[in-house]
C-alpha cells in the first residue's frame, strides 16, 4: 500500500512520514510486545496522503492566500482565517487511491481484531511531541467510529483540524511553519475502556519535576474526560527506585469525584456520550493496587527504552486504558514530557508570602509560582474577548481553543479537572500558576475582585482575597558549598516534600506526623478503633465522610498515615529521614474528631500524658499499634528503609525500653532490616543521662524549646514569663553540651531540630563548636544557615 503504514512497519525514525504520535506507537508496538506491554493495533494514513489531498483539492493555495505573509495575527483575525481554511479542508474530496486504501486497511484491521470493533481516528502531526512542545489538544480525535463513510468523513475532519486557531497560534509562538507542517492520521482499535477505566500517567511529579515517581490519573470510561478536565480523577503516586526492587511502593492514593464517564453511543449522530457515575463508582478506585503497580512497571520499561534511545533521561507522558471485557491494560500513546525536561534545575525560585488573606478557594496546584490580578470569569468562548492581559482566568474548565488567551493570564482557576487536564498541561508549559478542581470557583469568585493565586505550598493551591505582598528569591543551587556539619530539614507537610527535596540538604532530621494526623486523617485513632460504639450523632457523618471507601476504619488511619510518611521519605531517599512518633498533647488529641471521648482533661498537658508514656499505656496502646503498622508498611511493603523512628518526650531509660518492646510487638524491631531508633533530647533527664539513653537508642535530636522550658521551669506560652524564656541561658547551653558529650562517648549521633539555629547565628556557632553532628531546619532557613555554618567551620 502506498498511503498506509501499519504500526509494525514504523518507528521513531519515520516521524516525517507518520507524525510524532504514530511514530511513537510504532516504536512501542515493535519494541514492547515481548515484554507483555499491550498496544492496540492500527495503521497510519501517511503524510503523503495529506499532501496529495491538498494538491488534488488545490488547498495549498487556499492556505497560503488565507494566512498571507503575516507572522503574528490578532486573536480575532486568526479565528476568522482559521475557520475559512478548516471549512475548505473539510469540504475537500479524498482522492480515490487514498479512499480505497483506507477502506481496505480498515477491513484488514477488522479481520485481525474482530468484526465488531470500533476505532479511534486521531491526528498525528509532524511537529507534535517535539522536546519543547506538547501540542496538548491541538488537533481533533474522534472515538467509536464503526462505519466506512463515517471513517472517511472523520479523516477529512482530522486534516482540517491542523488549522484550528489554537494550532495556528501555537505554531506562531513556536516559530513552526504553517505551510510546511504535515499531518498523518492514526486509525487504532479502541479498547473497551467505556466498560472500565482509562487515564494518563507521567513518569515524574508534574508540579515539582521530581523524577523518582510515577503519577497516574484515572477515571471511569474513555479517557477524554480527564484530558478535557470534565472530571476530577483518582490520583496514584508510585516510587520508582523501590518498585524496581520488587516492593509495592504506592506512596499515595487520592480518590477523585469522577462525576461522569464517557461511554459509547449507539445510533446516528454522536458516537460517544457522558453519563453520571453511580455512587459506587464515585466511592471506588478505578484501579486495584496490583493494576497500579503493573501499569507503573510498564511505564518504567517505556521510560527506560526512550532514555536509552535518546541518550538522556527522558520522562514520559503516557495514555492508558483498561479493557472492560478482558480486564487487560493497554498503552494507547507515549511521548516525552515537554515541561520539566527543558529545565536545567540550576536556579531555585523561592516565593514567600509576606502577609495573610482570607482563603477563598483551594484545589490542586499546578506549578510552584504565585499569580495576582483581577478575576475574569469565563463561561464560554464568547467571554474570552473580555479577558485582559494580567487578569485571572476563572472557568469551569478550559478548552483547547482558549490557548491564545490563556498565555496572557496571570493565573488560571478551574472548577473541574485534575493534574493532567488541559488547563494543567497548558499552564505548566506556559509557566503560569493554576489551581484546578476547586469545585466552585466560578460561583465563589466575582468579576473584578483582586486575588492572589498561590501554588507555592505543595500540591494544594490556595486562592486568597486581595493582593498579598511577597518576596521572590532566585538561588543558584550549584554554587552552594556544603559544610561538614549535616544540614537537614524539618518537614511536616507531605505536599511540599518533592519540591523541598531540591534544596541542598543532608536528609530530614524531623518529620512531624502530627500535621498528617490533623490535616489529612482528622480523626482520633481510638474513635476509628471503636467506631461501632461511637455516638453516631456526634461523629458519625463526618467520620464516615472522611473514611469513605474503608470498611475497616482502622485501615484508613494506617493507610493515610503511611501515605504521608512515605511521600516525605521517598522525596529524600536514600538519605536518612527521621520520623518522630506522634507528639500531640491530650488537649490537642481532644480536638480531633471523636477525641473528647478518649482524652483526659489535664491542668498542664505540656508535662502530662504525652510522648513515650502514651505508647505503652492501656489508654492509648491500641492507637499506637496503628502508628507502628503505618511505619512498618512504609519500610517493609514500600521498601523505604531510609526511614528511622524517633521517640519524643521519653522521661526515663526504663520508659524507653518499654516503648521499644511495644514497637517490637507490632513488627518494628530495632536494628532488624536496618531500623534505627532515636530519642528526642528535650527533658533535662535526657541530657544528664545521655550516656545511659545512648545505650538503648541509636541517636538523639535536641528539642531546644522544651529543653529550655523544663530546664528553666518556664511555661513558654506565658506572656508574663516570656522574658525569662532564653535558649541561650547558660543552664540550657550546659544541658546541650552535656547531651552532645554523652552521645559521643558511646559513638552515637546527635542533632538538633529546633528553630533557634535558624534565628540566631551565635547559637548555631555554639552548636558547631560543641561538635553537633547535624542541624535540622525549616526549609526557608536551610540555605541561609548552610552558609553560616560553612563560614563558622572555616573560622
Amino acid at each position: 500500500m502506498k498511503y498506509i503504514k501499519w504500526f509494525n512497519e514504523v518507528s521513531l525514525k519515520d516521524l516525517p512520514l507518520v507524525g510524532g504520535k504514530i511514530a511513537s506507537l510504532g516504536e512501542m508496538y515493535q519494541q514492547f510486545s515481548k515484554q507483555q506491554i499491550k498496544i492496540p493495533n492500527g495503521f497510519a494514513i501517511t503524510t503523503h496522503a495529506y499532501r496529495l489531498y491538498l494538491k488534488e483539492n488545490n488547498l495549498e493555495n487556499v492556505i497560503v492566500d488565507v494566512l498571507g505573509s503575516s507572522k503574528q495575527l490578532s486573536k480575532q483575525d486568526l479565528a476568522v482565517r482559521s475557520d475559512k481554511i478548516r471549512t475548505a479542508l473539510m469540504n475537500g474530496k479524498l482522492p480515490l487511491a487514498i479512499e480505497s486504501e483506507i477502506l481496505e486497511a480498515f477491513q484488514q484491521l477488522k479481520r485481525r481484531e474482530g468484526s465488531e470493533i470500533s476505532v479511534a481516528v486521531r491526528s498525528s502531526a509532524t511537529a507534535e511531541d517535539l522536546p519543547d512542545a506538547s501540542f496538548a489538544g491541538q488537533q481533533e480525535s474522534y472515538l467509536n467510529i464503526q462505519g466506512e463513510m463515517e471513517l472517511l468523513e472523520k479523516c477529512r475532519y482530522c486534516f482540517a483540524s491542523l488549522y484550528t486557531d489554537r494550532a495556528v497560534s501555537y505554531r506562531q509562538d513556536k516559530n513552526i511553519s504553517q505551510t510546511q507542517i504535515s499531518l498523518s492520521i492514526c486509525i487504532q482499535r479502541m479498547v473497551r475502556s467505556d466498560l472500565a477505566s482509562s487515564g494518563v500517567l507521567f513518569t515524574l511529579d508534574t508540579e515539582s519535576g521530581f523524577r523518582e515517581v510515577i503519577l497516574i490519573n484515572a477515571a471511569w470510561g474513555l479517557g477524554e474526560n480527564i484530558v478535557k478536565g470534565i472530571v476530577n480523577p483518582d490520583e496514584y503516586v508510585v516510587f520508582k527506585p523501590t518498585l524496581r526492587e520488587g516492593f509495592r511502593p504506592i506512596l499515595n492514593k487520592k480518590r477523585g469525584a469522577k462525576e461522569f464517564k464517557l461511554i459509547y453511543e449507539r445510533g446516528a449522530g454522536k458516537t460517544v456520550r457522558n453519563v453520571p457515575t453511580s455512587l459506587k463508582e464515585k466511592k471506588d478506585f478505578c484501579l486495584s493496587d496490583d493494576e497500579i503497580l503493573k501499569l507503573s512497571e510498564q511505564a518504567l520499561i517505556i521510560e527506560e527504552h526512550y532514555t536509552k534511545l535518546k541518550g538522556t533521561p527522558t520522562p514520559m507522558d503516557i495514555e492508558w486504558a483498561k479493557d472492560g471485557t478482558s480486564g487487560e491494560i493497554f498503552i494507547l500513546q507515549a511521548r516525552p514530557e515537554t515541561v520539566h525536561s527543558q529545565l536545567s534545575g540550576a536556579i531555585l525560585e523561592i516565593y514567600t508570602l509576606k502577609g495573610k488573606g482570607q482563603t477563598l478557594l483551594t484545589g490542586d496546584s499546578i506549578g510552584s509560582k504565585l499569580g495576582q490580578g483581577k478575576v475574569r470569569i469565563i463561561h464560554s468562548s464568547e467571554d474570552l474577548i473580555k479577558l485582559q492581559p494580567g487578569e485571572i482566568l476563572v472557568a469551569e474548565k478550559t478548552e483547547p481553543d482558549w490557548e491564545p488567551y490563556m498565555k496572557n493570564s496571570a493565573a488560571i482557576i478551574t472548577d473541574k479537572g485534575g493534574r493532567t487536564c488541559h488547563a494543567a498541561i497548558v499552564s505548566r508549559e506556559l509557566g503560569i500558576p493554576a489551581i484546578v478542581g476547586t469545585g466552585d470557583g466560578t460561583i465563589k469568585l466575582k468579576n473584578g475582585e483582586e486575588v492572589t493565586v498561590s501554588c507555592i505550598g505543595g500540591d494544594q493551591g490556595f486562592v486568597y482575597q486581595g493582593l498579598i505582598p511577597y518576596d521572590l528569591k532566585k538561588i543558584a543551587v550549584d554554587k552552594i558549598t556544603r559544610p561538614n556539619t549535616k544540614i537537614m530539614m524539618n518537614i511536616a507537610n507531605p505536599h511540599t516534600a518533592f519540591k523541598n527535596s531540591f534544596i541542598p540538604n543532608d536528609g530530614v532530621g524531623l518529620v512531624r506526623i502530627e500535621f498528617i494526623i490533623s490535616n489529612t486523617i482528622k480523626i482520633h485513632p481510638m474513635a476509628l478503633i471503636h467506631y461501632d460504639v461511637m455516638s453516631k450523632a456526634l461523629v458519625g457523618p463526618d467520620l464516615e465522610k472522611l473514611s469513605k471507601g474503608y470498611e475497616d476504619k482502622k485501615q484508613y488511619y494506617i493507610d493515610q498515615l503511611a501515605y504521608g510518611i512515605a511521600t516525605i521519605t521517598a522525596a529524600f531517599y536514600p538519605k536518612d529521614v527521621i520520623v518522630r512518633l506522634s507528639d500531640f498533647k491530650s488537649n490537642e488529641y481532644a480536638h480531633l474528631l471523636g477525641g473528647e471521648s478518649f482524652e483526659i482533661k489535664e491542668d498542664n498537658p505540656m508535662i502530662g500524658f504525652r510522648g513515650a508514656s502514651r505508647y505503652y499505656h492501656e489508654r492509648f496502646a491500641e492507637a499506637f499499634s496503628l502508628e507502628c503498622k503505618a511505619l512498618k508498611k512504609v519500610r517493609d511493603e514500600m521498601g523505604l528503609t531510609n526511614l528511622k523512628v524517633m521517640i519524643p518526650f521519653c522521661r526515663t531509660v526504663d520508659e524507653g525500653k518499654k516503648v521499644l518492646l511495644e514497637m517490637q510487638k507490632h513488627g518494628l524491631q530495632q536494628h532488624k532490616n536496618g531500623l534505627e531508633v532515636y530519642v528526642m533530647c528535650e527533658i533535662p533527664s535526657n541530657a544528664i543521662l545521655a550516656e545511659k539513653f545512648s545505650e538503648i537508642f541509636d541517636g538523639f535530636s535536641i528539642g531546644s524549646n522544651d529543653l529550655t522550658q523544663l530546664t528553666l521551669g518556664v511555661d513558654r506560652d506565658s506572656e508574663i514569663l516570656s522574658s525569662l524564656f532564653n535558649e541561650n541561658d547558660s543552664a540550657v547551653l550546659k544541658m546541650i553540651q552535656m547531651a552532645i558529650e554523652g552521645a559521643h562517648k558511646n559513638g552515637k549521633k546527635i542533632g538538633i531540630c529546633g528553630q533557634k539555629p535558624s534565628d540566631d547565628p551565635n547559637f548555631a556557632r555554639f552548636l558547631v563548636e560543641q561538635g553537633i553532628d547535624s542541624i535540622s531546619l525549616n526549609s526557608d532557613a536551610v540555605l541561609k544557615i548552610t552558609e553560616v555554618v560553612h563560614e563558622i567551620e572555616k573560622q
